[in-house]
């Protein structure tokens, strides 16, 4: 199973209205496109956040509305932090605002150990006996508050939705913001001349501001063991704690492949030849790849592009070169975005999205190319994405 997390998108008026997935060169996507079947699914149940951990679980065969009750924790699971009756967690970004304006979700990227030492500042300068702050990936950490199970009644907005938006109108809001809003105010004073930010100020990047804390959850159960649930022995690999998360909350095994990382640097052959490696003790192995998605938050065409083309280029070749070895019996591969993040907006939507499978026991049903077009045009709809686990299997 390959998730090309946000690959899909809409049509760009610059480009002659094609979407990034239909201006990709990707010969052995549109090869499994015509050889399998193509649709489109619904990953995001109405009415609920279009996040990847609403969507991912989705795909990996739970049904979001009765296992999903926030990401925080999901990620959390995947980091080792664990929470009691009367804890919360937040997700903490460390985000670069300028003028008052959102400027970039991520502070256009910042390394795991640059967050690792700036979220050990804000820690030491905001931190408590019922307040600790937690080192993730990259941007994005964790923040668990005790005591005040009302902040889960704030109302927050994610980073990605508000980008060069002033900031003052999506700052925490309603029972419990107080604490939140005063925690995020704080922390602009911890990092502003923190020596992380003046060496990233010294080569031209741009410095972490502040903190953004958001999607917000408490406990939340393991899910059923996908052993027990589909038979199978299944691993995972992601760079992102959400996927890992969901992986340890259902059984599944995580892979640790060196490279494997949630931005343009992503060892994409490494983390396919480490997935094919996997299969040797693994019925099923679950691919997610992070970077289209980023790009797609940062408003990057050509970045986006050029991810979804490096995965076909260095994930999907692999796999069907491997299939052709095996002389095809042994593979069946289910390929999908978890959701769409257009260019236009730099967040994720809700839409369906498409996807392909393609093995023994599929047959083509006329598509040409892994597309957002061409998978409607086929007129395949599944309205409930977490049954597409199911249709892999051939149940």
């Amino acid at each position: 199973m390959l998730v090309i997390d946000g690959a899909a998108g809409w049509p760009l008026p610059e480009h002659g209205e094609k979407t990034c997935l239909e201006l990709a060169h990707v010969p052995n996507l549109d090869r499994l496109a015509r050889e399998g079947v193509l649709g489109l699914v619904r990953t995001v149940p109405p009415g609920m956040e279009p996040s990847s951990g609403c969507a991912c679980m989705s795909v990996l065969g739970y049904d979001p509305t009765v296992y999903y009750r926030g990401r925080s924790a999901i990620e959390a699971r995947s980091m080792g932090i664990y929470i009691d009756e009367g804890e919360v967690l937040f997700r903490c970004n460390l985000v670069a605002v300028e003028d008052g304006k959102m400027l970039s979700y991520c502070s256009g990227g910042v390394s795991s150990d640059e967050g690792r030492a700036l979220i050990a500042a804000v820690e030491g300068s905001l931190g408590s006996n019922t307040i600790r702050f937690y080192p993730g990936v990259g941007y994005r950490h964790i923040c668990r508050i005790t005591g005040r199970e009302d902040t889960l009644l704030a109302t927050c907005t994610p980073p990605h939705d508000i980008a060069d938006k002033t900031i003052a109108e999506f700052m925490p809001q309603g029972p419990g913001s107080d604490l939140l809003r005063e925690l995020m105010q704080r922390s602009q004073d911890v990092l502003r001349e923190h020596p992380v930010n003046i060496e990233r100020k010294s080569r031209g990047d741009m410095p972490v501001t502040m903190i953004w804390l958001f999607w917000g959850s408490g406990r939340i159960p393991d899910l059923p063991p996908f052993k027990e649930r589909y038979g199978l022995d299944a691993a995972m690999t992601s760079a992102v704690d959400l996927l890992r998360g969901l992986a340890k909350m259902a059984g599944i095994d995580t892979l640790d492949i060196p490279g494997v990382t949630d931005g343009p640097d992503n060892d994409y052959a490494a983390q396919g030849a480490g997935a094919l490696e996997a299969l040797k003790n693994h019925d099923l192995v679950v691919i997610h790849v992070e970077p289209p998605d980023e790009a797609g938050h940062a408003g990057s065409i050509d970045g986006k592009i050029a991810a979804i083309q490096q995965v076909d280029r260095e994930v999907v070749s692999r796999f069907i070169s491997w299939g052709e070895r095996k002389g095809g019996d042994d593979l069946r591969m289910l390929v999908l975005p978890d959701h769409a993040t257009p260019i236009a907006v730099r967040t994720h939507t809700a839409e369906p999205v498409p996807f392909l499978l393609w093995g023994l026991g599929f047959e083509a049903n006329g598509a040409k190319r892994f597309t957002e077009t061409e998978s409607k045009k086929t007129g395949f709809f599944i309205d409930e994405g977490h049954t597409i686990m199911a249709r892999l299997m051939g149940a």
